[in-house]
């Protein structure tokens, strides 16, 4: 039960982690056009580049490092959904920001290892080769603004 209330409590960080990337690109409302909105969005973004991707993987790099022993996922030996969120946070942080992950990632290093791990799971690689896996685009969570990822 302890297990299942720590992977959930991760889950709920990534989601706060996702929400704040969506604001990015939409600081005053979601219903308003990126282009009504893009003086703030690139305060917010900036913000977001500079402090809260470097927490949130931190976060993330501080679990990983503790779990070192207890196997080569998040929670340990077998994969488990909180994995795969983060797999896909690293993959559409990359495409909304390659400047800034670029610049972020080799303070990462056991998040990104996370990430290939799961990138080389058979099933995983298989979606992410089907037709079934989307392109990243203008219309999703994530998007490439590349304004918003200046350094």
């Amino acid at each position: 039960m302890q297990r299942r209330l720590w992977a959930h409590q991760l889950q709920l960080t990534i989601a706060d982690w996702l929400y704040e990337t969506g604001q990015t690109h939409h600081p005053i409302a979601n219903g308003l056009y990126y282009e009504n909105q893009t003086a703030e969005a690139k305060k917010r973004a900036a913000h977001f580049t500079a402090n809260q991707m470097p927490k949130f993987l931190g976060y993330f790099e501080r679990i990983l490092q503790r779990n070192a022993k207890g196997g080569e996922f998040i929670l340990g030996k077998k994969v488990c959904y909180v994995d795969l969120s983060l797999f896909q946070m690293i993959e559409e942080l990359r495409y909304a920001f390659p400047q800034t992950m670029a610049r972020l990632e080799p303070q990462h290093p056991r998040l990104i290892t996370l990430h290939d791990r799961i990138l080389a799971c058979p099933r995983v690689a298989a979606y992410l080769s089907s037709p079934r896996r989307l392109p990243f685009n203008q219309q999703g969570i994530f998007r490439r603004y590349p304004e918003l990822d200046e350094e």
